[in-house]
């Protein structure tokens, strides 16, 4: 989602979107704790939109959530390869089982570390146009990192569900060569 994105929204809708900035002001000997704080309210009150100044919290948000993006992604792609293999080979386990198993320990790491943590429902909005970046509230910061709020429950059923069958096709697979 790019920028254009964003401000073709701000045209077309009826709603008008939240933005938190988190200003890089170092007034203090604590400012990073202070800055994380900010980013913790604004990630609890759901913002549509939260521009982060500071690099290094910028840095380290994106990275959090760039983790997160790829075990959701790698747990998907891992349950779809299980589920295919399985009905593709019905007879060797072999193939599937160390990709559901895959699938099942990305799930299960992200579900433990990423699905109560409410900066999972953001996006890294990518944005490096000058002119689009000038229009937004910010002050001489040069790359700031752009969350965008995505709801992602129907994402998450759709993670679980594909780990679910694919576990359950693994272990039926299973108990059926050894019966």
């Amino acid at each position: 989602m790019t920028m254009k994105v964003i401000f073709h929204y701000l045209r077309i809708s009826s709603k008008v979107p939240t933005f938190h900035v988190i200003r890089e002001v170092y007034d203090s000997s604590n400012a990073h704790e202070r800055f994380e704080a900010e980013l913790d309210k604004a990630l609890e009150a759901k913002v549509d939109y939260i521009i982060i100044e500071p690099p290094r919290l910028g840095d380290e948000t994106g990275r959090w959530i760039t983790v997160g993006n790829c075990l959701h992604k790698t747990a998907v792609a891992s349950g779809v390869v299980s589920l295919i293999s399985s009905l593709l080979w019905h007879d060797r386990p072999v193939i599937a089982a160390p990709v559901c198993a895959i699938s099942l320990f990305c799930t299960g790491l992200y579900t433990v570390s990423w699905n109560y943590d409410p900066c999972c429902q953001y996006q890294v909005l990518v944005e490096n146009n000058e002119a689009v970046l000038n229009k937004l509230p910010l002050t001489d910061v040069s790359s700031p990192v752009i969350l965008g709020y995505s709801p992602n429950t129907k994402t998450k059923y759709l993670h679980r569900g594909v780990t679910f069958l694919s576990a359950a096709l693994c272990a039926w697979q299973i108990w059926r060569s050894y019966k």
